[in-house]
């Protein structure tokens, strides 16, 4: 049972890969680079390449978008910050 909180505890410590990284990662990738050369270039241990290029079987994520009609980070930000007060916010309406 402790040996199991131990290892729990030190994977919430380990940073993830920044953006820039996995950017830099995909480009690699699609070169043509292996994945030691990729792990050399953005200073992550192969076995985190490797993770990353797992998640998706080795092919480049489609870009996220938010759906059409979404709220914005203001509009979110917003309506959290009146929430906050005390204010009441209409529903959405239904599309």
């Amino acid at each position: 049972m402790i040996m199991v909180e131990v290892l729990a505890m030190a994977r919430l410590g380990r940073p993830g890969m920044s953006h820039e990284d996995r950017q830099e990662l995909w480009d690699r990738w699609g070169r043509g680079e292996s994945i030691s050369e990729i792990a050399r270039a953005i200073l992550r241990p192969p076995g985190s390449v490797f993770t990353v290029l797992r998640g998706t079987g080795g092919y480049v994520p489609a870009p996220r978008r938010r759906r059409e009609g979404s709220l914005t980070l203001a509009e979110r930000e917003e309506i959290s910050r009146g929430l906050a007060r005390g204010e009441q916010h209409p529903q959405p309406e239904a599309a």
